[in-house]
């Protein structure tokens, strides 16, 4: 099972990777705009648009700006926008409780209490079911599947 883990913490590593990189020119929170086709990540710039407004020009800075998804973008882009870097950094931070509550709780087991031993196995396979998200990834072991 400690192979599991580790193998598990380095999969919400490579997904933290990947969230953050998206953050890198966006915002974490994405969001639909009005017909629900495009995505938005990059929000207003109130001082810009300040500046295009002492200037005379047309003022654009002080709207979502994003992504517009082309083909089905009306169902697709919702799916997107709820699957933003934000949200899938929340599910990490869910999912390395857990194996830290597994981990306290393999520590109480070493006390031979059998409530604990139970809690263990439930919690290991809580772990395994877990892991099949991730199956598709180089190094999943059939062996843990639940």
């Amino acid at each position: 099972m400690d192979e599991l883990v580790a193998w598990l913490g380095v999969q919400l590593d490579e997904d933290e990777r990947i969230a953050r990189a998206a953050c890198e020119y966006a915002e974490a929170e994405w969001r639909l705009d009005e017909d629900g086709a495009t995505v938005l990540w990059w929000p207003p710039e109130p001082r810009v648009a300040e500046k295009e407004r002492e200037k005379g020009l047309p003022v654009v800075s002080d709207r979502w700006r994003g992504q517009a998804i082309e083909s089905s973008g009306a169902r697709i882009a919702p799916h997107v926008a709820e699957w933003d870097p934000a949200r899938v950094l929340r599910e990490i931070d869910a999912k390395r409780q857990a194996l830290a509550h597994y981990a306290r709780v393999c520590q109480l087991t070493k006390d031979g209490d059998e409530a604990y031993l139970l809690a263990e196995g439930a919690v290991a396979k809580q772990i395994q079911i877990m892991a099949t998200a991730y199956d598709h990834r180089p190094g999943y072991k059939e062996s843990w599947r639940p």
